[in-house]
């Protein structure tokens, strides 16, 4: 779990669960297309301690990504707020909020000529002073430090187009946490990746220092590497707590409209879940 996690170092910060990663409130926020349009998200509530990670899971059009964009301030809440660390996310500086969270999108960027490193650099914009500030040598150290850390320092050079998709989702991932964030959002990050670079993809999210929140469509891999599950279905909350409990046969028939049976597979030792029409 996220809650005693390890201390890890990127450049000249250190992270750590208990003093980087953010405490996330969110309280009654909804979100419509217009004042007179349909609601796409009903109220929600919840709390998120720092260093936990929440897993966003429900079928298509449930509202999973719309809930994203309030977190990463794309979309204004309708009614309520979002608030990190006890600081509503509008009151802020956009400057301050984009050292704050960063976000990895299921969109990748268009290439631009740019490579790895260049990409990594522009997760430092937020960090520079002025609006000519110079990329410096505690920036170079921090694109480094992520670089090895994420196992890109070979391909550092290397134009994003000529990268794998798996190579391309960890070098989303490298450019957000070069913004040194405390709050980290992620959009399908496993989307399109072969069975590999899932698991490589998991293996990160669990061992970063940070307050986590991340959408997925497969409920076994979210009951794996969440702490905590957020279910929605048609826009409403069905359920928010640890997986065991808000992952529940009866939950899950009535979100996704299936037979849902909860099994143990020996080998492993491990629990998994098998659905059926």
């Amino acid at each position: 779990m996220k809650d005693n996690v390890e201390r890890t170092t990127f450049g000249t910060t250190t992270l750590s669960g208990s003093n980087s990663a953010a405490q996330l409130l969110i309280t009654n926020a909804s979100w419509r297309a217009c004042k007179h349009g349909k609601t796409i998200l009903f109220p929600i509530s919840l709390e998120l301690n720092s260093g936990r990670v929440l897993g966003v899971v429900g079928p298509n059009g449930a509202g999973k990504s719309t809930l994203l964009r309030l977190l990463y301030r794309y979309q204004r809440p309708t009614t309520g707020s979002i608030k990190i660390d006890g600081r509503d996310i509008w009151s802020l500086p956009a400057r301050q909020i984009a050292r704050q969270v960063a976000v990895v999108l299921q969109e990748q960027p268009t290439d631009f000529g740019l490579t790895v490193r260049d990409l990594l650099a522009l997760g430092r914009i937020p960090h520079r002073k002025g609006l000519t500030g110079i990329f410096g040598a505690e920036d170079q150290t921090i694109v480094d430090n992520i670089l090895d850390r994420l196992n890109l320092m070979h391909l550092s050079d290397r134009h994003l187009k000529h990268l794998s998709g798996g190579e391309r989702q960890r070098v989303m991932v490298a450019r957000a946490l070069a913004q040194q964030p405390r709050l980290l959002i992620l959009d399908e990050p496993t989307n399109h990746l072969d069975i590999r670079h899932q698991l490589e993809v998991l293996a990160l999210i669990r061992d970063l220092p940070l307050t986590i929140v991340t959408s997925l469509h497969d409920l076994n891999m979210a009951s794996e590497v969440c702490d905590d599950i957020l279910l929605l279905h048609g826009g409403h909350p069905l359920g928010f707590g640890p997986p065991e409990t808000v992952l529940t046969e009866s939950s899950i028939s009535e979100a996704f409209g299936v037979k849902t049976r909860r099994q143990h597979l020996a080998p492993s030792n491990t629990k998994h879940m098998t659905f059926h029409l």
